[in-house]
């Protein structure tokens, strides 16, 4: 039954639509880049200023614009990694470089959602100066992210 679903996804015309089409394909493909893109900035933005760097912009303005672009970029990158994903889901369930980033972004934000719901967050943000908390949570977001970037860039050369 697994199978038999991973091996219907390709078929669906959404993922027909891009395999027929070369522009389609690289403009979906550019698209999962673009919101890559806005949420790696931002969130490493964010996590250098946590862990200390750009100490003179204040952190509560500069935190909820990043933090909210940051979102949208991930939200962009599931929808479009999502209809990427259908062209060759078969390939892809069976790829070591394609489960590490299924695992590394849902830690990267497993990470940031268990942050922005402590009370350690709020402090942060009140105070203008992160704690010991925030910023262990700002060095881990600050590996996995780059480290899930990486895999996605594997999966192509496995």
């Amino acid at each position: 039954m697994e199978d038999s679903l991973w091996s219907a996804l390709p078929a669906l015309p959404p993922a027909e639509w891009l395999r027929r089409s070369n522009l389609a394909y690289l403009l979906v493909n550019a698209a999962h880049i673009a919101g890559l893109g806005m949420l790696l900035g931002s969130i490493i933005t964010l996590d250098m200023r946590l862990l200390g760097l750009f100490r003179q912009a204040p952190l509560q303005p500069l935190a909820q614009v990043l933090s909210r672009t940051a979102a949208g970029g991930l939200v962009f990158a599931i929808i479009t990694g999502t209809w990427l994903f259908l062209v060759n889901a078969p390939e892809y369930v069976g790829n070591n470089a394609f489960l590490s980033k299924l695992l590394l972004v849902s830690l990267a934000v497993a990470n940031a959602t268990f942050l922005h719901s402590r009370r350690h967050w709020a402090l942060a943000l009140q105070e203008g100066q992160p704690n010991l908390p925030v910023r262990i949570h700002a060095l881990l977001s600050l590996l996995l992210w780059p480290a899930a970037l990486v895999a996605g860039r594997w999966i192509g050369f496995l």
